[in-house]
């Protein structure tokens, strides 16, 4: 009876599962916290998306890590840069399927963080602030070399005004029209992030609260939302999930477009970390936290849990 009433339900298909890739390993990298998810090497990458596309998943969404960072995080649109060789394969990978057969739809992020010796998700001025309009088109070039590398949606994550309209400006300009961007509408200055920046081998020192959201803004997030979407935006998200699960629903009531939400590392940690001590049980406290997100009017769930959710669902 509980299964025949159900209001929600998840599928394989609204998953998004994240992927890490660091330029010279030899191996894979376990992440000391986030027990599961490791750093991929390029040829780890390939079998991830592969497994991914088996599991009849939704997306999967690359990071990359290169060898060398700078101040303007040049690697980041480098036609043989780590994030655009991960792109050129994945997208191999992908397009290996019997026409007609359902494929993962091929995301990347599209930011400076993980590219820039600062771990600023922009460039800096002189005295050390984000510069918004000369970060921008970085973001440009960034999502055009994605592009060309057979990237089906850019994903701007650095809360930059204006991202959405220039890049949709310079994929346009460039003869992609039809590769979409998923904006990070929404994107909250949160201790969540921790173990994502063990993920991406993070620069940052201090913090990001110049361009990410102040957490006890809801409105805020609506007008955020409202502008990507008056930019063109193809998907608008929400990040993190489970703390923000009212924007999540009220940025669902307005959308005329698809919502994201993104289960971010720090939720990960936690469910694992309570699970590995016996404290809750960690199958049903993950099943339960991703339907949650879903409850909340998500169409579309970044998770790490993406691959063992898809075979539970199956």
């Amino acid at each position: 009876m509980r299964r025949l009433v159900a209001e929600t339900r998840l599928h394989p298909a609204d998953l998004v599962l994240p992927l890490f890739v660091k330029e010279g390993l030899t191996e894979p990298a376990p992440l000391a916290s986030m027990p599961g998810q490791v750093q991929h090497t390029e040829e780890s990458l390939v079998e991830a998306v592969r497994a991914a596309r088996d599991a009849g998943l939704g997306g999967v969404m690359l990071f990359g890590i290169p060898t060398v960072k700078d101040a303007n995080g040049s690697q980041a649109d480098a036609a043989d840069g780590i994030l655009q060789r991960a792109l050129r394969a994945s997208r191999k990978v992908l397009d290996e399927v019997p026409a007609g057969a359902p494929t993962p739809v091929l995301m990347a992020d599209t930011c400076l963080d993980e590219f820039t010796d600062h771990g600023h998700c922009g460039v800096l001025t002189s005295t050390g602030a984000v510069d918004n309009d000369a970060t921008l088109l970085r973001y440009a070039s960034m999502a055009v070399a994605q592009a060309k590398a057979g990237v089906d949606v850019v994903s701007p994550s650095g809360m930059m005004d204006g991202q959405v309209a220039v890049i949709r400006d310079a994929l346009d300009d460039a003869g992609f029209a039809d590769t979409s961007i998923l904006a990070y509408s929404a994107k909250y200055a949160s201790a969540y992030y921790g173990p994502f920046r063990e993920a991406v081998d993070s620069e940052l020192k201090g913090d990001r609260k110049t361009y990410q959201m102040d957490f006890a803004n809801a409105r805020e997030g609506l007008r955020e939302a409202d502008l990507d979407l008056a930019e063109g935006a193809d998907i608008v998200m929400v990040k993190p999930a489970g703390s923000y699960l009212d924007v999540l629903r009220a940025i669902a009531d307005r959308s005329d477009v698809p919502v994201a939400a993104y289960q971010v590392s720090g939720e990960y940690a936690m469910i694992e970390a309570a699970g590995a001590n016996g404290w809750i049980d960690r199958d049903r406290a993950v099943l339960e936290s991703v339907t949650s997100i879903k409850r909340a009017g998500a169409d579309v769930i970044l998770t790490y849990w993406a691959l063992e959710l898809a075979d539970w669902l199956r």
